[in-house]
């Protein structure tokens, strides 16, 4: 099974239990008046279209190029993760915030505290499943890299969207469960809305976490130093080829790579037969690396590329 197929199934997973998830707490909510449970509800109804949005992009990211869009629509899966993070932040953290506020003006006593914390509970046993899955699956991305660091250098972005969004859950829960406790143990009914509030700040930090890793996959973020470091052995490996200039390479979606090359051939090479030899390096680049969907190659002697280098870099600092 690909890495994709993969993921998908993690937001499969978190689609099925947050939807379980929101419609409990909006019973909960409904019954007990509790502000804080209403926020946690919002968050699961916003976690479950997230997840539907998740999909989505998955879906129109895979479809193929045509006239319009001749390098596909790979990015689309970024465009759709960003959008969900705007909606964690907008919806998710506005909507809590909102709430909090609002019973801290007129709090309202919780009528019923012991529904509150059986939904807590199962929300809890559904959320922390969900959380479990989508952490086995990018354990296993990560390798020996940190958590933080893979985050930055993933470029699938529902494999660590899944993951923050739970855990948010999972916090948010703790959160609502203690402000429900708090209210009634003291009697400051008040305390519920400041609890609504703390999830709004939590979701708030996660969505601009998620909104800044997204942004940069969408403006476009290159490939991994391994990848552009074996496409340069490849060509620098081509009998055909004199030196390799540079590499540029750049993620369209998880698994599709742009490739522009600058290589040095051989002087004494006619055209037909440079072209043969960028087939044969095309060739050899897509068996060891599926994903690269274009490979553009530059013929380019070092001294010109060199020449064009200074000339645009120093155009770019005069521009400044």
């Amino acid at each position: 099974m690909s890495e994709t197929a993969l993921s998908k199934r993690v937001v499969y997973s978190a689609l099925v239990g947050n939807l379980l998830v929101a419609a409990t707490k909006f019973i909960a909510a409904a019954v007990t008046g509790s502000s804080s449970m209403l926020s946690e509800a919002v968050h699961s109804l916003v976690d479950t279209g997230n997840e539907g949005l998740l999909l989505y992009g998955y879906f129109r990211s895979s479809r193929r190029p045509d006239d319009t869009h001749p390098l596909g629509y790979g990015r689309a899966l970024y465009f759709w993760s960003f959008i969900v993070s705007l909606l964690l932040f907008a919806i998710g953290a506005g909507v809590s915030l909102y709430e909090g506020v609002n019973h801290i003006i007129a709090p309202t006593p919780i009528t019923d505290p012991t529904v509150n914390y059986i939904v807590l509970a199962i929300s809890a046993v559904f959320e922390g499943a969900t959380w479990w899955i989508a952490l086995k699956r990018f354990g296993k991305l990560k390798g020996r890299r940190g958590y933080w660091e893979a985050v930055r250098d993933s470029k699938d972005p529902p494999s660590f969207m899944v993951l923050f969004e739970d855990t948010a859950a999972l916090i948010g829960i703790a959160i609502a469960a203690a402000g429900n406790f708090a209210a009634q143990h003291w009697d400051i009914s008040a305390i519920d809305g400041v609890a609504s509030i703390l999830i709004g700040i939590v979701l708030a930090i996660a969505a601009t976490v998620l909104a800044r890793e997204n942004k940069a996959l969408l403006i476009g973020e290159r490939a991994s130093d391994d990848v552009i470091k074996s496409i340069l052995a490849l060509a620098i490996s081509e009998p055909s080829v004199d030196g390799a200039n540079d590499v540029f390479a750049v993620h369209l979606a998880p698994d599709q790579i742009l490739v522009a090359s600058s290589l040095e051939f051989s002087d004494e090479l006619r055209t037909p037969q440079i072209e043969a030899a960028i087939v044969r390096l095309e060739d050899r680049i897509r068996k060891k690396h599926p994903e690269v969907i274009a490979l553009f190659v530059k013929p380019q002697t070092r001294r010109t590329f060199e020449t064009m280098q200074a000339a645009r870099f120093g155009d770019h600092e005069s521009s400044h």
